[in-house]
């Protein structure tokens, strides 16, 4: 009898222990995080990796699992810190993601506790002013680096304008990340015996106007990882196609619009690394402070069919074409 009643005993325990598992699983299966993702500007790019970002972090937790709260500042750094601002004060966002340079400082100055993963920001060091940069930033920050190794994108201009004298670099003063790429590369491209120069603007408002001063002063033209020129690839193909100046671009995106040729990432597959590195630090599977920048996968040679054709340049057989969207009917 003594035997029946602690087997029994036994298989009530062993019910309730299961049952409380049972229930705690649940709990931890009801788990919902809130994701804050402020964008600098719409722009392929940079929709691109946003886009890579979420798909992964759906991907990993389940669309149940994550809420996306997002935020676009339409080029204005000011509108960064007010977006961020919003996701801090809200005490809701569970990390926040950072797309762009001018998005990653507005996050690292709004919160030093909420995760911060930045995407698309080409140098972490001269982002965040951190000197002596390792790979790690440590803190709350990390995430992915959209640079293109330099040295290969002053080769590729050699390879194609061995001839030319003067390269214009056309970047936004404004934008950190691409007064780092014009310090970088003007060195490499004058070791190869290049006439480097500068041609910056402020804004979108006088994009049209540098652009035609590097028309008229340089052979070819060199356009770093820059979100305003991104989002005016238009302009400035209107005034450098006529006068067929050739550009070459650190991207597909500015390529597509307005160049010749790019050494390029793939922004959607730097957006699903950083998703990815979200969904561990959410989960606690990584420590975020220990957490390396990142990059995407090697970069591809490609080349814009039409404006090559425009300009009569041929290209080497190792550049694929960049693909064509094909318009809705």
């Amino acid at each position: 009898m003594k035997k029946k009643i602690a087997t029994m005993l036994s298989i009530v325990m062993a019910v309730l222990l299961m049952g409380s598992m049972t229930a705690f699983a649940g709990e931890a299966d009801d788990t919902v995080y809130t994701v804050g993702i402020c964008q600098l500007v719409q722009h392929p790019a940079l929709d691109a990796a946003t886009q890579g970002f979420k798909d992964a972090l759906v991907e990993a937790l389940g669309e149940d699992h994550v809420v996306f709260e997002e935020g676009n500042a339409s080029g204005d750094s000011a509108t960064c810190a007010t977006i961020v601002g919003g996701f801090v004060s809200s005490g809701e966002v569970d990390l926040i993601m950072a797309n762009a340079t001018p998005a990653l400082q507005a996050a690292a100055s709004a919160t030093s506790t909420i995760p911060i993963l930045g995407t698309s920001v080409t140098d972490y060091g001269t982002a965040l002013n951190i000197e002596d940069f390792s790979g790690t930033v440590g803190g709350n920050i990390s995430g992915t680096s959209d640079l293109a190794p330099l040295d290969k994108q002053a080769e590729m201009i050699q390879e194609l304008f061995p001839d030319a004298k003067t390269v214009g670099i056309l970047y936004c003063s404004g934008e950190p990340n691409s007064i780092y790429q014009y310090n970088v590369i003007k060195e490499y491209l004058e070791g190869y015996g290049y006439t480097v120069e500068s041609f910056t603007f402020a804004d979108s408002n006088d994009v049209a106007i540098v652009t035609q001063s590097a028309c008229d002063e340089s052979d070819v033209i060199f356009i770093p990882t820059d979100n305003t020129a991104a989002s005016c690839t238009s302009a400035i193909d209107a005034v450098a196609r006529p006068t067929k100046t050739p550009i070459v671009s650190s991207e597909e995106g500015i390529c597509a619009g307005c160049g010749i040729v790019t050494l390029t990432i793939s922004y959607y597959d730097l957006g699903t690394v950083t998703g990815q590195m979200a969904a561990k630090v959410l989960t606690g599977e990584e420590d975020i402070s220990e957490m390396a920048i990142q990059g995407a996968a090697e970069p591809t040679k490609e080349y814009n069919v039409e404006i090559c054709a425009d300009l009569g340049i041929e290209v080497p057989e190792d550049y694929e074409p960049i693909p064509v969207e094909e318009e809705a009917e």
